[in-house]
């Protein structure tokens, strides 16, 4: 068999409905069970109320998936955002929550603007400039920020609103006020995350958590206590799904807290989704590769929804994505009856939701904390590289003494100095020089000179997918000099695509010094010919 045979495409459209509805409402319906927990989790951890989050995945589901430039993504609210949009309530609300809620769907409004605009002109491509140490860094301190807020909910009791080190610094009185069958609650949680995976079950972990979680609130009778605190036990959504339908203020878009959370939630969820759409492609059986400037126009369109409606931001979601390829999705339309599930359940069935106990979605959201920063992730950042783990630690600190975005770009400036310092001209570090060339008909020869970094091979990257499909290229790096992490990976992965299409790519260059044993780690081809 032809090692390059690819199975035939999903049809599209209501064509590829008609032909794999079987398959995608499966998908979509077990997609529903996995995402309706972590929504409503993830919309209280952000200081919205629980049913923003069931908006942004309806939303994201019933309507982005029609318009998006991806298959089997799905969109919807992420933890990854809990951060920033928290981050905006509590800055612009200034201690009035409701109000804080208010004046952040405006920044949603504005920055969807942004992303529009971003997909409008083609600017996808720039998600790829921020180095995945530095990536991988800012979502390590989202991790740890999710693990230290949701502690709190785990143990049955409301801090004082206050910053980061002040949610930390309030733990060992938690610890002392916990109520003991929040924290009976929370301990089944986290034992069945950690178990249920073990017994090869389709159906959702966290399904089973909120299940067991409403089961033990109900027993406790918890829907008659109180939270130390002033908050409540369970969920509180409307029993009429439209009245959780909000709508921003712009009252303060003059003020600079205002345009942080803009270029925060723009920032953020742009490179988040961007992030996801082209990993999950990745996953994608029939390796078909998503429009990634559409996808983020359509992402941007959907976040103005949800700001004028009073959901969340969205962004295309890895975990949900991944259950969905796992689940057999064969096209979008996966996605939307994901959407419409959520909305039958929140129209039809309010009553079981309002049952589900905070601490069963604060035990999601902490192992999900957790996945983003657990020493397996720091260990993989160190395998490639004393750098890479360098920016990554970076990064972290950044983001957990200051803010977001300063975190990441500290995390940029160290990756910049490391390359200087290694030799490369700063005229180089935002210039790349290569040629093509054609060896014969069927072959092509792309000659890197000098320096290949993260900061300058977006020209590389954009030549490359004009490139016909099923020749031979030879990446030639005999005239480099620094060929960089970001490097490395991009060219691993445009092999693999490129050659599951029925192509070919080597590489040919012996390295005099790779800064670490990976596979894919930085390298010095020569020391002469610095361009």
């Amino acid at each position: 068999m032809n090692k390059h045979y690819q199975p035939a495409l999903p049809q599209t459209g209501w064509a590829g409905l008609q032909e794999n509805w079987r398959s995608d409402l499966r998908s979509g319906l077990l997609v529903f069970l996995l995402a309706l927990p972590l929504c409503l989790g993830i919309a209280v951890a952000s200081g919205f109320p629980p049913s923003a989050g069931i908006i942004t995945a309806i939303v994201g589901g019933v309507f982005v998936s029609r318009i998006s430039g991806s298959y089997l993504t799905i969109n919807g609210p992420a933890a990854g955002l809990i951060v920033v949009v928290l981050a905006a309530v509590q800055a612009l609300g200034q201690g009035d929550a409701p109000a804080g809620y208010r004046y952040t769907l405006a920044a949603i409004v504005v920055a969807s603007v942004l992303q529009i605009m971003m997909g409008f002109f083609k600017l996808g491509r720039w998600g790829a400039f921020f180095p995945a140490s530095v990536v991988h860094g800012m979502l390590a301190a989202i991790g740890l920020i999710i693990i230290a807020t949701q502690s709190h909910v785990m143990l049955g009791v409301t801090p004082q609103p206050g910053g980061l080190l002040s949610v930390i610094a309030q733990i060992p009185h938690s610890l002392l006020a916990m109520n003991t069958e929040t924290v009976l609650i929370s301990f089944l949680g986290l034992e069945i995350m950690l178990v249920w995976p073990l017994l090869k079950s389709r159906i959702p972990a966290p399904l089973i958590v909120v299940l067991i979680g409403a089961l033990f609130a109900w027993h406790f009778g918890l829907d008659r206590q109180t939270m130390l605190g002033g908050a409540g036990y369970l969920v509180a959504i409307p029993d009429n799904f439209w009245a959780g339908f909000a709508f921003p203020d712009f009252s303060k878009i003059n003020t600079p807290a205002f345009w942080e959370a803009v270029l925060s939630i723009s920032l953020v969820g742009s490179l988040e989704s961007l992030l996801s759409a082209a990993a999950v492609d990745k996953l994608d059986p029939y390796k078909r590769a998503s429009d990634l400037d559409r996808d983020l126009t359509a992402v941007g369109i959907g976040n103005l929804v949800c700001g004028l409606i009073g959901g969340l931001p969205m962004i295309a979601e890895i975990v949900r994505s991944s259950a969905n390829i796992d689940n057999g999705a064969k096209t979008a339309w996966a996605n939307c009856f994901h959407g419409l599930l959520l909305l039958l359940c929140v129209v039809l069935l309010p009553g079981l939701i309002q049952h589900i106990p905070l601490a069963s979605l604060a035990v999601l959201l902490a192992y999900t904390g957790f996945r983003l920063a657990s020493p397996d992730a720091f260990a993989r950042v160190k395998l490639i590289g004393n750098e890479q783990l360098l920016m990554f630690v970076v990064t972290i600190i950044g983001v957990l003494v200051v803010d977001l975005l300063t975190g990441v770009m500290l995390g940029i400036i160290v990756k910049l100095a490391i390359n200087l310092l290694r030799g490369v001209w700063p005229g180089n570090l935002f210039k790349i020089h290569f040629t093509i060339e054609q060896q014969d008909d069927d072959t092509l020869v792309i000659k890197l000179l000098g320096s290949a970094l993260f900061s300058n091979f977006l020209p590389l990257k954009q030549a490359l997918t004009t490139v016909a499909a099923g020749k031979t290229i030879i990446f030639d790096f005999t005239g480099g000099y620094l060929i960089d992490h970001t490097v490395m990976e991009f060219i691993h992965d445009f092999s693999l695509n490129y050659e599951a299409q029925g192509g070919l790519c080597r590489q040919t260059g012996l390295a005099l010094q790779t800064f670490s044993d990976h596979a894919l780690a930085a390298r010095l081809m020569t020391a002469d010919d610095r361009k």
